[in-house]
């Protein structure tokens, strides 16, 4: 199952493309690198550079997302949403190959 943006954060992306001024070109490339202290960092950001051999394109709730094949392998199910609260928001993820993740929520361990 590939990843999914929920109507939330999918609304956040939207909102951050249009104040930025993205052009139509520009999709949301999610990836995970080494690093953090549970192993993996999640990545996130806008991207216009897609390799239709090494990338796989998806589309969730009207944004292109786009994950490399290597993350794609640990991030296979998972659901990003949008937190707000009054201490702080961002992103999260909800990732069902994570057998341990750090207090933040932004690296894991697979």
């Amino acid at each position: 199952m590939p990843i999914q943006l929920s109507e939330r954060a999918a609304e956040e992306v939207k909102r951050f493309r249009t104040e930025h001024n993205f052009e139509d070109a520009m999709f949301l490339r999610i990836g995970v690198a080494g690093g953090g202290c549970s192993g993996f960092n999640y990545t996130l950001n806008f991207d216009d550079n897609f390799d239709s051999k090494a990338d796989s394109k998806y589309e969730s709730h009207g944004v292109d997302v786009v994950v490399d094949k290597k993350s794609a392998l640990y991030l296979d199910g998972t659901t990003v949403d949008w937190f707000e609260s009054l201490e702080k928001q961002g992103f999260t993820f909800e990732n069902p190959n994570a057998t341990k993740s750090c207090g933040c929520g932004s690296s894991f361990q697979a």
